[in-house]
């Protein structure tokens, strides 16, 4: 409960600060990479209280965690050997990992997409990533959907409920996670038939 708090005063000194855009960013860049705390505590009051940018708050955080996942592909890519045991119990198992890794051989662009939608560690499939040395353009647009999907859909929540969506999004997060994870596991089935 004492880091939620903290969470709170720094984005309520955040809210006036004129390095706000930049802070989003850097914050985004670390949840995607090794701080595995989500950033909603701090975008949705964010959003809530600073309106005017709403957009552009949704845009740096997804920039950010795009950057953040560059670099975790780089990880797996050039230091799998080096940091992958690391990550691996760090972030997840060995078992998990190796299921990840099987499914980005088979299923890659469906897969990340659907990992960057869920509550899960995303480090985990950035890695799998760089190591299997999946597509780093596909990787990176996967990314880009399924990052601007959470953050952008944030913004929208804020945008129509006001200074009510902090309450609507807690009340409602499972339910939203879990139909974005159907509706794309049902895309991505659609698209194995075609």
């Amino acid at each position: 409960m004492a880091v939620m708090q903290r969470l709170k005063q720094k984005t309520r000194q955040l809210i006036d600060s004129k390095h706000m855009l930049t802070s989003i960013t850097a914050a985004s860049f670390l949840e995607s990479t090794i701080v595995p705390i989500p950033l909603e505590a701090v975008l949705v009051p964010l959003m809530q209280a600073r309106r005017d940018k709403l957009w552009l708050i949704a845009l740096m955080a997804t920039i950010g965690c795009v950057i953040g996942a560059l670099f975790g592909y780089a990880l797996g890519y050039y230091l799998f050997d080096a940091v992958g045991d690391w990550v691996i119990n760090s972030f997840s198992s060995p078992a998990q990992f190796e299921q990840v890794t099987e499914q980005m051989q088979q299923q890659g662009f469906w897969f990340v997409i659907t990992l960057g939608i869920v509550p899960i560690p995303f480090q985990i499939a950035m890695l799998a990533a760089g190591a299997t040395k999946y597509s780093l353009l596909m990787f990176l647009i996967a990314t880009t959907i399924a990052r601007s999907i959470r953050y952008f859909g944030l913004a929208l929540v804020v945008y129509f409920a006001g200074n009510q969506a902090e309450r609507i999004i807690k009340k409602h997060k499972t339910k939203a996670m879990l139909g974005l994870t159907v509706l794309v596991l049902l895309i991505w089935w659609l698209t194995t038939l075609l």
